[in-house]
């Protein structure tokens, strides 16, 4: 797929799966709290055979609401799946964390240390914090600054056509 096709299709599959629009054969938007304490937690949303689980352990603070949305595209071929604080920047320090899909491989993924406010445009993460597989987004030890608000994950069927 070229560069220009794969942004454009980011870009449709961000706003849909923000908006809820009825081009996505479905989409849906759920709320988790992300807890302090050190504890590894995990929250997974599953549609239409493709699941996104974000596994984490932060410290600080209290419980933040946060939000998992994932969308299907119409031929069912393209998964979306967004963890993102609606708040904007969080306060509790992530000492690791993990985006995985199945049924699919990530064609496109971006995470940001703090979200727009304001008018403020995102900041993404420095590269070096973190890395990406076919099905998973990854924290790097010893180079991820902690600071996590919001992650997105593109991702393509595994499946063959019949």
């Amino acid at each position: 797929m070229a560069a220009l096709e794969l942004w454009l299709l980011v870009g449709v599959l961000l706003a849909l799966s923000f908006s809820g629009s009825a081009a996505l054969e479905s989409a849906s938007t759920q709320e988790f709290d992300v807890r302090p304490g050190g504890e590894v937690h995990s929250f997974s949303q599953s549609k239409g055979g493709y699941t996104c689980t974000f596994t984490y352990a932060a410290q600080g603070g209290t419980n933040e609401q946060w939000q998992m949305s994932t969308g299907i595209s119409e031929d069912k071929h393209v998964f979306s799946c967004s963890i993102w604080r609606p708040q904007g920047k969080s306060y509790l320090f992530f000492t690791q964390f993990k985006a995985d899909v199945q049924g699919a491989k990530i064609e496109y993924s971006e995470a940001y240390s703090q979200a727009a406010a304001g008018g403020q445009k995102d900041i993404a993460l420095n590269r070096e914090e973190y890395e990406v597989s076919e099905t998973a987004v990854t924290h790097k030890p010893g180079v991820f600054r902690s600071q996590l608000c919001k992650l997105v994950m593109v991702a393509r069927s595994t499946r063959s056509e019949l």
